[in-house]
């Protein structure tokens, strides 16, 4: 988006006013970047602009009459809001009980007004469409003769290609002919476009490069009907709302093309217009559509996702895109959740400018994410951004459940000043808070091999109904995972993981639903825009520092036992794993070490707590005696080899019998402690003293019954000892114990 607000002069610039026609026309390919755009300043164009311009419902002396300076910067408003006060009211006592005060600092009344002018957004209605459409029938097959005959030309090239062994040959010309087939076809073809190009797994890099460009450089509409749309949904003129505007759009995406223009209150916006008659174009489209569903619901078994509801729910979607004051929303509430992180920006609303075919926003200078080159020149790190990406996802996606749902390239900019700064709020999505829980859940279960506790996940992540038997689907968990596991968590690949576990779910009756296929849309997105850098990039690798500091802080239950089954196996408690968390955990900026288990310390006096105890009694004396064994045998083999001969002739000390497994074991355990600790002790802001529920555990009488025959009353004051020793006399070195 970022270009140059320069101002020409207005008798070298041809003014697509109104009323006149446009030297901009709709084929017409957008300027580069690189070149200054022409800028209508628009207080001195008054003069050649016709004096009286109608609108809808008014007239020159109507109720749309403004009273404007001769500079035009106190334009006031005199017309009549549409919707009555009452309405007016109640919109705003909703925004009052959803938002509070405007992020702004605007007046709510603002905001009141823009909803006020979307009372009749279109609506996804798949019944009323049915009925439309059956009236209709020559315009439905004319549609579908057109789609048909596009990509059936299209699928005839690839064959001839192939037959005369040419695929490789020919696949950059196929790749710029796929693009302009499905821009030609119209904005939902170009939506299926801007997701094919997400995904390298599916498209040769020729066609990723080439569907990039539907992101943000597609064929505009012209200028005048932008103009006269801006004024007919503000109710404003032009020369009342800017003093300057970009002549031409600085974008064209799918849905409207984007001005750049400075208002009279000074501030840079960006202006976005929708395109004319798009709701017509993609509501026939989405009936065609819905018709393919009902027979791939009934005929391929391969598909046992109900492909109606994800194509209904996906055009609820657009449906919402259509609506500008709703995307502005869904910003506002963005902003609230995610604008707090100091290297994410999110542009401010305007809204007094915006309605629903309009939307006023903070102009955004910075580089997309898929400039590379550029974004280096910058002295920015695409892989820092990107890891940005990741961090602000997960927030968004197991939080507050409240995420961004299209962050394709032209969303995601790089900000002069290192930020990551998003865009395009229309197509948001949630996820229930059931299946936050149970996402992070199912990646303990994931590490962990569990496959029969991964199955049973997909019941808390909604994507098989309770009266389904799981047993079946854990043998082909492990059967996939088991081989993608080899790698460390840190390694594994995202996109590998989402293929093989799409290759399981196909085999049985799962139901995916739309949220978790946004999901994955996401991170596959932000995983594809950092292997441009990094081929070795891994977004789980990324990822594990938030999953590690939610897995150690949150008091969740469902996230407290998923910590505690990590950690505990057979038993014993796998120090290797705590580990591992604490120093991924410190990865992440919101992590404090002090907050640390504090969740399961707190369990452990509670009375849902019992086995837990039993647990850590055990392992206490686990710990006690590799700390004193093993600090012994340390000590022994430091000692030159004379002594350790005299040390081990003719005496039968039990110290020196114990298998050398067992030492070895012991000084692995005791060098784990001694590493945990030191990572404890220099964290800011860590307290020994948030260990005492551990203590207080040793301390009870019936410490020994918990633990059962193989502690003996000795082994369980004598670890109770050595913590007490510890909480009142931190380790300062490791050699302390």
């Amino acid at each position: 988006m970022a270009s140059t607000l320069d101002t020409v002069s207005v008798s070298n610039l041809k003014v697509p006013w109104f009323g006149t026609s446009s030297s901009f026309e709709s084929k017409c390919p957008l300027p580069k970047p690189s070149k200054a755009i022409p800028v209508i300043p628009v207080i001195a164009t008054l003069a050649e602009r016709p004096t009286a311009v109608q609108r809808s419902g008014s007239s020159a002396s109507g109720p749309n009459r403004l009273s404007t300076s001769a500079w035009g910067s106190d334009a006031v408003p005199s017309r009549k809001e549409s919707g009555n006060l009452a309405q007016n009211g109640a919109i705003l006592k909703s925004l009052e009980r959803s938002y509070g005060a405007n992020l702004r600092g605007e007046d709510a009344l603002a905001e009141a007004r823009a909803e006020s002018r979307a009372v009749d957004a279109a609506v996804y209605d798949p019944v009323k469409l049915a009925e439309r459409y059956s009236r209709q029938p020559f315009k439905v097959l004319g549609r579908t003769f057109q789609i048909v005959l596009s990509l059936g030309l299209f699928g005839l090239g690839l064959f001839i290609d192939q037959r005369r062994g040419e695929i490789n040959k020919n696949k950059r010309k196929r790749a710029v002919e796929f693009r302009k087939r499905l821009t030609n076809l119209g904005p939902t073809f170009i939506k299926v476009g801007q997701g094919l190009s997400t995904r390298p797994d599916l498209c040769p890099p020729e066609y990723l490069e080439e569907l990039e460009e539907l992101q943000d450089a597609l064929p505009t509409f012209p200028d005048a009907d932008a103009f006269t749309c801006i004024e007919k949904e503000i109710g404003l003129p032009l020369e009342s709302m800017f003093m300057s505007i970009t002549a031409s759009p600085i974008a064209a995406a799918s849905l409207g093309q984007v001005y750049k223009a400075r208002l009279r209150s000074g501030e840079t916006v960006a202006v976005k217009v929708q395109r004319p008659g798009i709701e017509e174009a993609v509501a026939l489209d989405f009936y065609l559509l819905r018709s393919v569903g009902y027979f791939i619901n009934a005929y391929v078994d391969i598909i046992t996702t109900d492909a109606v509801a994800l194509l209904d729910e996906f055009a609820r979607r657009v449906y919402q895109e259509l609506n500008y004051v709703q995307e502005a929303k869904n910003a506002i509430r963005f902003k609230k959740l995610y604008g707090d992180r100091p290297d994410v920006f999110i542009p401010g609303v305007f809204w007094d400018y915006t309605s629903v075919k309009v939307l006023t926003m903070d102009w955004v200078e910075g580089t997309k994410l898929s400039e590379q080159l550029a974004i280096e020149k910058k002295g920015l790190n695409l892989v820092e951004l990107v890891n940005i990406g990741i961090q602000c996802s997960l927030r968004q996606l197991l939080e507050h459940g409240y995420f961004h749902a299209d962050p394709h390239p032209g969303n995601l900019l790089a900000t002069n000043d290192g930020k990551l700064a998003f865009l395009d709020f229309g197509m948001m999505s949630e996820t229930p808070q059931q299946a936050r829980f149970a996402i992070i859940g199912h990646v303990v279960h994931m590490v962990n091999r569990d496959y029969e506790a991964m199955a049973r996940d997909y019941y808390d992540l909604d994507f098989i109904s309770p009266d389904i038997d799981t047993s079946p689907i854990a043998p082909a968990l492990k059967e996939f995972f088991d081989d993608a596991l080899n790698a460390t968590v840190s390694e594994l690949n995202f996109k590998t993981i989402v293929d093989g576990l799409g290759a399981v779910l196909y085999q049985y009756p799962f139901d995916v639903p739309a949220y978790y296929a946004l999901i994955l849309r996401s991170l596959t997105v932000l995983e594809g825009l950092a292997l441009f850098t990094d081929p070795n990039f891994k977004v789980l690798g990324a990822a594990y520092p938030y999953f590690a500091k939610r897995l150690l802080t949150d008091p969740n239950p469902y996230l407290r036992d998923a910590l505690i089954e990590l950690l505990f196996k057979d038993g014993k408690f796998r120090w290797n794993r705590l580990e591992n968390l604490l120093v991924q955990g410190k990865k992440d900026a919101d992590f404090a070490v002090k907050d640390a288990l504090q969740p399961v310390l707190k369990l452990l006096l509670g009375p849902e707590g019992k086995e837990l105890r039993v647990l850590v009694v055990k392992e206490a004396v686990r710990v006690s005696e590799a700390m004193l064994i093993g600090t012994a045998f340390a000590g022994y083999n430091a000692v030159p080899q004379p002594i350790k001969s005299i040390l081990g002739s003719g005496n039968d000390w039990g110290l020196l019998k114990i298998k050398e497994s067992d030492i070895s074991e012991m000084l692995t355990l005791r060098e784990q402690i001694l590493r945990i600790w030191n990572l404890l002790r220099t964290s800011d802001g860590f307290d020994p003293s948030s260990l005492q529920p551990v203590l207080e555990v040793l301390q009870q009488p019936e410490a020994q019954a918990i633990g059962g025959e193989v502690i003996s009353g000795v082994s369980q004051r004598l670890a109770a000892r050595l913590l007490q020793q510890v909480l009142r006399s931190p380790l300062t070195t490791s050699s302390s114990v």
